[in-house]
């Protein structure tokens, strides 16, 4: 029997199956592998794919996880199907799981707080598999210890928008200032439902928003639509940011 002392995930897997597997093996090490860890790249995938898939497979292949908790649903996309698929044919052991569950909605605190954007996405995304630690970044944002929720009428300062996935490039989050909010499929992951479309859409149309997509992500058909209609940028970066997105979004912040 292979002991399971790794164990890979992507997106948001069924709460309840994460609970179950952390009980089954409290020990094991739970590896996000939608990250980009820089490890050596396969040639499994297209070179022109959605970035987030690839990193799913090459740090599959490099990592070899003794289990593999793999989001099929509409709480991921197809190609996370794809991508469980071409694993499980690899000889990973997977366990598929679809979270498409919407209701009861979790209260939106840390995507509209003022703590730094980075530190928003990636509290949340951690939160995935640790709820502790989105209800600890909960707490101490409602107790005043970090800048807390704000209501638009009363918002003086300038508030920005960030709607999408966590960028395979996080860094581009620092180019927004801590009073942006969060829209898109990342606040969706705060309210505990992934395959939130109606809310995934949302976004307050008087703030101006990033409406960022990872290139060759069935998102941008929603990023693009959005971005048009709410007079947002719309961004895609395939891989990491080049100086000219960089400089497009840091001009749209500051002339918005």
């Amino acid at each position: 029997m292979v002991s399971i002392t790794k164990i890979g995930f992507w997106g948001y897997p069924d709460p309840d199956i994460v609970e179950k597997v952390k009980k089954d093996y409290p020990n094991a090490e739970w590896i996000d592998l939608d990250i980009d860890f820089y490890y050596p790249k396969t040639s499994i995938l297209p070179e022109s794919y959605c970035k987030i898939i690839r990193n799913i497979i090459d740090n599959s292949v490099y990592l070899k996880p003794n289990l593999i908790v793999a989001p099929i649903g509409k709480d991921k996309c197809d190609s996370g199907w794809f991508a469980s698929k071409i694993l499980d044919d690899l000889g990973f052991n997977v366990i598929q799981t679809v979270f498409e569950r919407l209701e009861p909605k979790r209260e939106i605190v840390i995507c509209d707080s003022n703590m730094p954007l980075y530190d928003k996405i990636t509290t949340i995304t951690a939160g995935i598999i640790n709820p502790e630690i989105l209800e600890s970044a909960k707490t101490r944002i409602l107790s005043g210890s970090i800048s807390p929720k704000t209501q638009d009428a009363k918002f003086s300062i300038f508030t920005p928008g960030f709607w999408g996935v966590p960028p395979n490039d996080l860094e581009i989050l620092k180019l927004f200032p801590d009073t942006t909010r969060v829209y898109g499929w990342t606040r969706c992951v705060e309210a505990g439902t992934p395959a939130d479309l109606d809310l995934e859409m949302y976004v307050d149309e008087k703030v101006p928003t990033v409406f960022y997509a990872q290139a060759f992500c069935a998102k941008a058909q929603l990023a693009k639509y959005l971005a048009d209609k709410y007079n947002g940028l719309y961004v895609d970066i395939d891989d990491y940011a080049s100086n000219s997105i960089k400089a497009k979004i840091e001009a749209f912040l500051k002339l918005r």
